[in-house]
């Protein structure tokens, strides 16, 4: 069993959220209609509108508070059921564990997901004016849990490393929402050669990407997760992406190369051989023709007054 608490300003918020449908978002899947069923009043009763009257009424106790409301959600494991009365009896020990069970709080049971999980709203403020203190509830309610999973035969989790000891802090641990985005962001990384590709991709799969200083991903259900969380810091990412722009621009100027490297074969003169013998004859008629029209060369010399004559014109003596 997992358990969360936080603490809010508004009573109102929480209690509508814990007691009604959620309000969907355009595209968005529909989520299963009359999904919370209250399952326990303590020091309060009635509909939406008295419940929220009540606890604002003894909010009043102590106005200076500016965080009244504790907000406890309990999630089991998908194989663990269990009846309603023993729900009801973790609902009262989650009370007494956490310090308000002597103050006004309602549980509601979830059943809008694959695992059950309670609701839990609890006014801090007491009847006498006292408020409920939020010291150290993190390790309060890992406690509770651990508790619980022991006597309800529950599967057992473990708590946050910073309540765990050295032993246990040693033994590896498994979050699939973490690994399911990890997966994505290494596939995404295998297909894209820039930072504004890979931000795409991301959004197409329906993460919310922020980038500043380093990196961070928010899935469909709003969990935050740093990429250095994942093994993917900023700078590890821009340098994969680096990698594969390098990668990309070699394997194209290798093929490049081996495409300028290949002999050029002028494939016409294979595509007819007529055409060849045709080409080579003409060739060899008019190599012939060539040498027929060609001047004949006798061997006679010229008279000595011819040559005479010439050498004078161009101004030369005689021998």
């Amino acid at each position: 069993m997992i358990g969360k608490i936080t603490c809010g300003k508004s009573l109102r918020g929480c209690i509508l959220y814990c007691l009604n449908d959620k309000k969907q978002e355009p595209g968005k899947e529909l989520v299963m209609k009359d999904r919370a069923e209250v399952i326990m009043f303590n020091q309060c009763f009635g509909n939406q509108k008295e419940l929220i009257d009540q606890f604002n009424a003894v909010r009043q106790l102590n106005p200076n508070l500016s965080k009244p409301v504790l907000h406890v959600t309990l999630s089991l494991a998908l194989e663990d059921r269990l009846s309603k009365d023993k729900l009801m009896e973790m609902c009262e020990q989650c009370a007494r564990e956490m310090g308000f069970e002597k103050n006004q709080y309602i549980a509601a049971k979830h059943i809008d997901t694959g695992h059950l999980h309670l609701h839990i709203v609890a006014n801090r403020i007491g009847f006498d004016g006292r408020t409920v203190s939020d010291s150290n509830n993190y390790k309060k309610i890992a406690a509770y849990c651990r508790k619980m999973e022991l006597k309800y035969d529950l599967k057992q989790v473990l708590s946050p490393r910073l309540f765990l000891s050295k032993e246990q802090r040693l033994i590896p641990r498994h979050d699939k929402r973490k690994e399911q985005i990890k997966t994505d962001i290494k596939n995404s990384l295998l297909v894209c050669r820039n930072y504004n590709e890979f931000e795409r991709l991301m959004k197409e799969k329906r993460y919310e990407v922020i980038k500043g200083r380093g990196i961070a991903f928010i899935d469909e259900k709003k969990v935050y997760v740093k990429g250095s969380e994942l093994g993917y810091p900023l700078r590890t990412i821009e340098r994969i992406l680096e990698q594969n722009r390098l990668n990309v621009f070699h394997q194209n100027m290798l093929h490049q190369k081996q495409q300028m490297s290949k002999p050029t074969v002028n494939l016409q003169l294979f595509s007819n051989k007529n055409a060849v013998t045709e080409d080579y004859k003409s060739s060899q008629l008019s190599k012939a023709m060539t040498d027929l029209i060609k001047p004949e060369e006798d061997g006679i010399q010229l008279p000595y007054e011819l040559t005479h004559t010439r050498r004078r014109k161009k101004g030369l003596r005689p021998n």
